[in-house]
């Protein structure tokens, strides 16, 4: 497995939006894709995380430099501020 987690800011009012952009991805047939799961912060409600898995690192690399995923991402950069954080990397367990 491998995948990503994403530190973002939300623009203020952005979240139903972004929750119905994920709920579209739902949607989507992407090669490898396992899920994704967006978590709001306690600690500061315009700080949100989200993760991203994928089967293996190869499926992963092939969505994300496709031109349909930048589209996706376009539309996702547009609810926030600035540029997300990246960390990909390896899953080396889940439960």
């Amino acid at each position: 497995m491998y995948g990503t987690v994403a530190r973002m800011r939300l623009k203020a009012g952005a979240e139903p939006q972004m929750q119905a952009l994920m709920k579209e991805y739902e949607g989507l047939e992407v090669p490898g894709y396992v899920r994704s799961t967006v978590y709001k912060m306690d600690g500061d409600a315009d700080e949100y995380y989200l993760t991203v898995v994928f089967e293996d690192r190869e499926s992963y690399r092939a969505n994300a430099e496709s031109p349909e995923q930048n589209e996706r991402y376009e539309k996702m950069a547009a609810l926030l501020e600035g540029e997300p954080e990246w960390h990909d990397g390896e899953i080396i367990y889940q439960g």
